[in-house]
């Protein structure tokens, strides 16, 4: 097999504050051959997502932090271009778990071949990905929704912010409403993505706004955000409420204070519940057949926001941590050196 040189992106220095574009590096380095039970995959779609600030910190956490000089890791989709590996054939397209690079050496059992005839293969980074189970995890396990419910999800342009309010009205809820930032993706919400109501978190105070489309109060709450939006969620809960802790995109560059109000959650007997999506894996048999018939009749819609090149990584993931997405961020690369055993 002929060398082959692949760009990756390093994290080269710990923030201290917020994430910034001189903490990335962009490095080349030569790509071995793959050995035993290996493929070599040359990538074609990145995804970044916010839990990935917390990795950027060397503290304990649920997962390990990102080591310094060293090629960062994310979820990726590409082409098996080499390797020897039974059931993974060169050719396949397979989602796997080192991104952040152009060519990367995968363990064939860490790679996933995926049908690109039920849908493109970037979408098994968004919603055939973590992404979607994540908010089918958070609305039908974490703060299930039942029939009649009114519904609040924050960040809900976002990736699973926008499932997660389509799915809300699959299972029944009465009323959906979105909290985001801006007016354009307020619009989105309402025209293209079906919630009944869309606040825009910049235009005003958020618990004001949000008594304004719940006046009798909410029943779920999918947080995606943390910090103030989560008191407002809080003291607009109704008895036997559910929150689902699925994100806190809002504290993840500077830790927000957690809520004051958490005696009104105890009153109220509202159950919260975190999301760590890591332990519900086993899960994905049972959301891909959903959300392929979904997909399939248009009941369920996506939207992607798309940086091109690997050199357009760091900054598509300050891009997500800033709100600069509509639906799924994403880093497409373009096609790569032509690879022959």
């Amino acid at each position: 097999m002929p060398s082959v040189t692949s760009r990756e992106i390093h994290l080269v220095a710990r923030p201290d504050g917020p994430a910034r574009a001189d903490h990335f590096a962009v490095t080349k380095v030569e790509v071995p051959e793959p050995g035993d039970g290996e493929v070599l995959v040359r990538n074609t779609w990145l995804s970044v997502d916010p839990y990935m600030r917390g990795r950027m910190d060397d503290v304990p956490s649920y997962i390990d932090p990102f080591p310094l000089h060293a090629a960062l890791e994310g979820g990726a989709v590409g082409e098996v271009v080499a390797g020897r590996a039974p059931g993974v054939p060169v050719g396949a397209t397979v989602a796997h778990f080192l991104g952040w690079r152009e060519y990367a050496i995968v363990d064939a059992a860490a790679a996933t071949v995926v049908d690109t005839s039920l849908a493109p293969p970037q979408a098994y980074l968004g919603v055939l990905g973590t992404t979607g189970l994540s908010a089918f995890i958070a609305v039908t396990e974490k703060a299930p929704v039942r029939a009649g419910d009114v519904v609040y999800v924050s960040a809900a342009a976002g990736s699973v912010g926008s499932i997660a309010g389509q799915l809300a009205r699959r299972f029944g809820a009465a009323t959906v409403i979105g909290s985001t930032g801006g007016p354009a993706k307020a619009a989105t919400l309402v025209a293209e993505l079906g919630f009944d109501h869309a606040i825009d978190h910049r235009a005003g105070p958020l618990r004001e706004a949000l008594a304004r489309v719940a006046p009798d109060g909410i029943d779920v709450y999918v947080d995606n955000v943390g910090g103030a939006h989560l008191e407002a969620a809080v003291d607009a809960m109704r008895p036997d409420g559910r929150i689902a802790l699925v994100g806190a995109v809002g504290g993840y560059d500077s830790p927000a204070p957690g809520p004051r109000n958490l005696l009104t959650a105890a009153a109220r007997e509202v159950t919260v519940r975190g999301l760590a999506i890591g332990r519900h894996l086993h899960r994905f048999p049972a959301w891909t057949a959903l959300a392929a018939g979904m997909l399939a009749d248009g009941t369920l819609r996506t939207r992607e926001t798309v940086h091109d090149g690997i050199e357009a990584a760091p900054a598509a993931f300050l891009g997500v941590l800033s709100g600069a997405n509509t639906g799924k961020m994403l880093v497409r690369l373009a096609q790569g050196q032509d690879v022959t055993l």
